[in-house]
């Protein structure tokens, strides 16, 4: 586990950007709670095998006593490097997007098992949306009791919304909390 050279952290910081706006200082800047110690520091982002993880600076000092082999996971996995060098969000990372979120959807319940199946959020099953979204902002999409969701990317702005058909696409959906049970077979 090493902490992020600039360019990753160029590109983990324009994704959770998308989504977070100017709320990233709060992710950055959030005090850990975490760990033994009186003062255990801040969170900060970690690199292992590909994955970056969101983690207390008290927990990385203690898994320095743990091979690299041998660690698994520590901390909150919210994304990962693809091949090709692009950062991916995973679902994971959706409870620090949640909490600081820019733009938020949120769904009636007779469209939250569409969403939930992977298929994009459309017109008629929208319930609320933040005003001033613009085209391709990042969305996190709630449910009407404030459940989060999943997150993606706005189909239109907010003004286009009013505007357009019930069958209009909103939202794409770039993942949510049902991609644990589609990707079972993976684990």
């Amino acid at each position: 586990m090493r902490p992020l050279d600039e360019n990753e952290m160029s590109e983990v910081f324009k994704k959770l950007m998308l989504f977070t706006g100017n709320n990233l200082k709060n992710i950055i800047e959030n005090p850990s709670h975490e760990g033994p110690e009186p003062n255990p520091g801040r969170y900060c982002f970690r690199l292992h095998k590909n994955k970056v993880f969101y983690i207390s600076e008290s927990l990385v000092k203690r898994a320095t006593n743990i091979g690299r082999k041998n660690l698994v996971s520590l901390g909150t996995c919210i994304g990962k490097f693809t091949h090709n060098g692009k950062f991916r969000l995973t679902v994971q990372s959706l409870n620090l997007l949640a909490a600081n979120a820019k733009n938020k959807v949120w769904l009636k319940p007779t469209s939250e098992m569409s969403f939930l199946y992977g298929n994009p959020v459309l017109k008629g099953g929208l319930g609320k949306i933040t005003d001033s979204i613009n085209q391709n902002d990042g969305v996190v999409v709630f449910s009407m009791s404030d459940v989060a969701l999943g997150f993606g990317t706005a189909a239109r702005s907010t003004q286009e919304c009013r505007k357009c058909d019930p069958n209009g696409i909103v939202v794409h959906n770039y993942s949510d909390i049902g991609q644990y049970l589609r990707d079972e077979d993976d684990l």
